[in-house]
């Protein structure tokens, strides 16, 4: 289908073709470096739908890439200079519909919380989806995606709520559990759902009252690769071997256990170094999980053996992955139940080549096929991680033959072209089922 990239209007389609939908993405923040996969989401889709991207906070070009600061010029961002503005929107609509409006009020803010953030975040978006109704209107939306079900998808649930324009979120991993008390009535009212891997279908699946009204509703559409493949990991094994990790410093990444195992490593006289690279880790009052792992790294005395770089850019993996020679994912699921789905990171590994080693932890065993694509070992299990390094170690040749498998179904899985265009074709078909169903409130 032919698309006008100057605006929101596509031209006009045969008869014969379902008409594509003006959709809006409503995210806290676009782009951010932290968020590849949903740079590179919308980005393919705005190349074969009209779509506009509405940020509720202000820019935050920090780190981003050229690609991404050009991006930004064509999002809609809002933040604190637009206070007064949607204030003025709340007032409007408290003395032209008080009780519609203290119904969306009650609805999006007055829950239980976690925390003063969370509740923060909520209040804000409430003001925001005020305001984004009449945006939406104006600009002849309609779809609405939430690529969170957090505020993003208070801020779509109450400009939907004003517009009667439908709703979609998306949902995974640590948004299933703890969820918010908002969760399940978000999920009810959304037109749809997406998740990007089958092990949080199925948790959210079982969440839902009507489980058979909930496949209907629920969507599997994996995310797109977000690096070009350059090469393929050289899987040396020299002595030492390299290990790489990455990612936030967050409970449910279990960076504990690995340096656990390589302290093991250390112990059974195996040449080993590990890049550690990855930051943050101050969550819900735990502490400053990076000030952990840097004392774990020198009471076991691995200072030699372990490098922690800090946060690296998505455009220095690459050469971070051409350095190493196995990638290790030893996820974890938190007492409260927080987990990952499947870590880009490991995308990006496998799809270099890189032999793999993680724990068997929700969506990792949908990439990480034992003995096949890579190992996977139990979850909080130092030694189990450190006899899945040793068994590539021992066998070169066999740690390459599961790293091409592993780039072979990466491949397949995560293409770009193809993600991109089963997103742009559910929101087309949803589209269509979702016409005359709506009118405006």
């Amino acid at each position: 289908m032919q698309h006008d990239n100057t605006g929101l209007c596509p031209t006009a389609p045969p008869e014969n073709i379902m008409p594509m939908p003006r959709i809006a993405y409503v995210l806290l923040w676009y782009p951010l470096f932290t968020q590849p996969f949903i740079f590179r989401e919308v980005e393919g889709l705005k190349k074969l739908m009209p779509l506009k991207v509405y940020s509720l906070y202000a820019l935050n070009l920090r780190q981003c890439s050229e690609e991404m600061r050009a991006a930004a010029s064509e999002t809609q961002a809002f933040g604190s200079r637009h206070v007064f503005a949607f204030l003025g929107e709340f007032f409007r609509q408290c003395f032209s519909h008080p009780r519609r409006t203290w119904h969306l009020f009650k609805r999006s803010v007055c829950r239980r919380w976690s925390s003063l953030e969370i509740l923060g975040e909520n209040l804000w978006a409430f003001l925001a989806g005020l305001y984004l109704a009449k945006v939406f209107a104006r600009d002849g939306i309609e779809q609405i995606h939430a690529p969170w079900p957090r505020g993003t998808a208070t801020a779509a649930w109450v400009a939907s709520s004003l517009t009667g324009i439908p709703f979609s979120t998306l949902a995974r991993a640590d948004n299933l559990s703890p969820a918010d008390p908002d969760f399940l009535d978000k999920l009810e009212a959304a037109a749809f759902i997406r998740t990007n891997n089958a092990a949080d279908k199925e948790r959210m699946i079982a969440m839902m009252p009507d489980q058979e009204a909930a496949r209907r509703k629920v969507h599997l559409i994996y995310n797109s690769l977000t690096l070009p493949v350059m090469g393929r990991c050289p899987v040396q094994m020299p002595s030492p071997v390299r290990l790489l990790a990455l990612g936030r410093f967050d409970v449910t990444k279990g960076f504990e256990y690995l340096l656990e195992a390589c302290f093991l490593l250390k112990q059974q006289n195996i040449a080993f170094t590990l890049t550690l690279a990855g930051g943050g880790g101050a969550i819900m009052g735990l502490g400053n999980l990076g000030s952990k792992l840097e004392k774990m790294r020198q009471d076991f005395g691995l200072e030699s053996q372990i490098v922690m770089p800090g946060l690296v850019t998505h455009s220095e993996l690459p050469r971070l992955l051409m350095e190493h020679d196995i990638f290790v994912a030893p996820c974890v699921i938190h007492d409260d139940g927080r987990r990952d789905g499947i870590p880009n990171v490991a995308i990006e590994a496998m799809a270099y080549g890189m032999p793999i080693v993680a724990t068997a932890v929700n969506g990792l065993p949908e990439i990480v096929l034992d003995g096949e694509t890579g190992l996977l070992v139990e979850q909080k299990n130092p030694e189990a991680l450190a006899e899945a390094v040793k068994r590539f170690v021992a066998d070169p040749d066999a740690a390459r033959r599961m790293g091409a498998n592993a780039a072979s179904l990466i491949k397949t899985m995560f293409d770009p072209q193809t993600n991109t265009g089963r997103l742009c074709d559910l929101y087309q078909e949803q589209h269509h089922l979702l016409r005359g169903k709506t009118c405006a409130v």
